[in-house]
């Protein structure tokens, strides 16, 4: 072994990846997810907004 053969070898270089063509259901399914993230923050927002949804359940007075 000589000195320029130690240490990591470096991976071989992938070749790059291609970009596929997007038919109009690829279009159409990427614009429903879209929608869906939209409605969902939407909804985190609201619900932050509110209080706690339960009281608390059974409450425990200091007596035994």
């Amino acid at each position: 072994m000589s000195g320029r053969e130690g240490g990591k070898k470096k991976p071989l270089k992938q070749p790059k990846k291609q970009g596929k063509d997007m038919d109009e259901e690829d279009l159409a399914l990427k614009q429903k997810k879209k929608e869906e993230q939209k409605q969902l923050e939407a909804m985190k927002a609201k619900a932050a907004g509110k209080g706690p949804l339960t009281s608390g359940g059974i409450k425990k007075s200091g007596k035994k």
